[in-house]
């Protein structure tokens, strides 16, 4: 794709400033637009905030191919980001988590209530978050069809930075578990491989839950990035600690996430 439109959600805090670069970031290999928005509770706040941010975005330095605009809405980020993003057709959206819009504060728990709001894939960055050269990718999967929907846009990262992708997964000492993974794992490779992508297979063994054992395998390759789908059977999705340990880890690297679909209509 020759032009590529992402939103970045802002609330004039710093954790959206790091958004904001980390966008430039990405965007910067390809012609990019990058829609700042910002949303208002009500009507009558809308011209402040647009001429703020408007000046927001003209101090900040930009690549010659990456344009910034501006947009206020009215609404809530928890129901209207998704939309915004359906509307002016954003292929992903970078997003501070610890930051505020007016005073929803967007710690894990909230940050995965915005995410299961919107179809387009998000990047989540934190305040520490470093804007490295993104070289090494982490993408766990595990015995679900819905976590290899992840597996596409990570290659697609990895393509645009021609970086190297790690699928990691969970050792199963169960036999039928563990031909069911490697089902899951040839899968992935075969599309990796057709891909002419570079890639490695790590099973992780040991004691600790999958999110230590991915943090701990992330911190021993430098990894610049982590890439997962979003996927539960709970009622109150926003309370699923797994994928709220991987935004809010502790080495702050940016979390790629998306809301996978239920997986009974696809083929794998």
């Amino acid at each position: 794709m020759s032009h590529n439109l992402y939103l970045v959600p802002h609330d004039f805090t710093a954790v959206g400033d790091v958004a904001l670069k980390y966008a430039m970031h990405i965007g910067k290999r390809v012609k990019t637009e990058i829609q700042v928005v910002h949303i208002v509770a009500d009507a009558s706040k809308v011209a402040a905030a647009k001429q703020k941010l408007d000046v927001l975005i003209q101090n900040f330095e930009r690549p010659s191919n990456v344009e910034l605009t501006s947009l206020v809405e009215v609404g809530t980020i928890f129901e209207d980001i998704g939309k915004i993003a359906r509307k002016e057709r954003a292929q992903l959206i970078i997003m501070g988590t610890h930051g505020a819009v007016g005073m929803q504060k967007l710690f894990g728990s909230h940050a995965i209530k915005v995410i299961t709001s919107a179809d387009v894939p998000f990047l989540v960055v934190q305040e520490k978050t470093p804007v490295n050269e993104v070289q090494n990718i982490i993408v766990p999967i595990d015995l679900t069809k819905e976590s290899l929907q992840i597996t596409n846009i990570a290659g697609d990262l990895a393509a645009m930075f021609d970086a190297e992708l790690h699928v990691t997964f969970e050792k199963m000492s169960d036999q039928v578990l563990r031909q069911k993974m490697n089902t899951r794992v040839t899968l992935v490779r075969n599309s990796y491989e057709d891909r002419k992508l570079k890639s490695h297979f790590i099973e992780l063994d040991g004691s600790g839950s999958y999110h230590k054992k991915i943090i701990d395998y992330a911190k021993k390759v430098k990894a610049d990035q982590i890439a997962i789908a979003y996927h539960t059977e709970s009622l109150l999705p926003q309370f699923d600690k797994f994928a709220q340990s991987l935004i809010t880890n502790d080495l702050n690297l940016p979390c790629v996430i998306i809301n996978s679909k239920s997986a009974s209509s696809l083929y794998f």
